[in-house]
């Protein structure tokens, strides 16, 4: 989920910032924010989540253009080579390369790949490669890179230990790696609203507490070095979108597949305002921090691979 909309949230920053077969069932997909076309007029002035998402993301640490840092604490260089697990629509994979870094990205879906491998094409004469793959095996070489991304995938993995080892082999000594997947609170809120396919797979078939997060991370060998909790706004948003499709008396797990219904938007663009007021408040970033813990939509990691069998960190 927040891999789509993280990647929306990227394409905003640039701009103002200058072997398994397939399952046979279908993933739902992660709603666009954006109205159909025979929507109802919107009125004068409509808050984007977008844009509110926008500033909240960076207000957590990401997206930080100037330091060339994904997430604070995982910068990211023209030396680097940078593996993306799990693509989706690129938002790593395009920081990455905008950033001089040659990348790799991988994804199960193959229109997702040859797009990003498109726009990677087009912004970049580094070096890329993009697969089409499960992850179980990954088809590369032990140590083919120094910044490994895997972002909201390992909730969708019916084997999570044998595709967090695949994700440590392909690290080489030192690299840093970013991974997230969603919070346990935000997930057992929704199941009372979602649909049941979508903790159903190839969906959320998963869901990790802190605890066993990072002994996940922690059982790959790799060593734990900052840990942080976000998106109380996005869980809201999703929680406004259920709440929407049912009230209009649609099929979220049938209907649900590139864009938002009329009813959406208006509703997560009452909730954007007041979530854009509150930032404002004097006291705006302490409350979100609050509720961030309180009720997180990811929960992130960043760790290193060791240099060596006797690098404690």
């Amino acid at each position: 989920m927040i891999r789509r909309l993280l990647h929306r949230l990227f394409a905003q920053a640039q701009s103002s910032q200058s072997s398994q077969p397939p399952p046979a069932a279908e993933p739902i997909a992660e709603p666009v924010i954006e109205p159909t076309p025979d929507a109802e007029p919107e009125p004068l002035f409509v808050w984007s989540p977008r844009d509110v998402g926008l500033r909240d993301a960076v207000l957590d640490g990401w997206f930080l253009n100037d330091s060339g840092e994904l997430l604070k604490g995982f910068a990211i260089t023209p030396d680097d080579t940078l593996l993306d697990v799990g693509c989706g629509e690129g938002a790593a994979t395009l920081f990455a390369v905008r950033q001089g870094a040659s990348v790799i990205f991988t994804d199960s879906e193959y229109d997702k790949v040859r797009e990003l491998a498109r726009q990677v094409e087009a912004q970049s004469a580094n070096a890329s490669l993009g697969l089409v793959s499960n992850s179980l095996p990954l088809p590369l070489a032990d140590g083919c890179s120094s910044r490994v991304v895997c972002m909201e995938v390992l909730e969708h993995v019916d084997e999570p230990e044998a595709f967090m080892a695949e994700l440590a082999r392909m690290g080489r000594p030192g690299a840093l790696y970013l991974l997230s997947v969603p919070a346990p609170v935000g997930e057992h809120l929704q199941k009372g609203i979602a649909p049941q396919s979508y903790y159903q797979s190839p969906n959320h078939v998963q869901i990790f507490t802190p605890e066993r997060f990072a002994a996940l991370v922690e059982d790959a060998g790799l060593i734990i070095e900052h840990r942080q909790a976000t998106g109380f706004f996005w869980v809201m948003g999703m929680i406004f979108f259920w709440a929407s499709e049912k009230a209009a008396g649609k099929d979220p797990g049938g209907a649900v597949r590139d864009r938002i219904h009329a009813p959406f938007p208006h509703l997560m663009g009452g909730w954007a305002r007041t979530w854009e007021e509150m930032l404002d408040r004097p006291d705006g970033l302490a409350i979100k921090q609050v509720l961030d813990q309180f009720m997180p939509k990811s929960q992130v990691i960043i760790a290193r691979k060791p240099l060596d069998a006797g690098d404690a960190g």
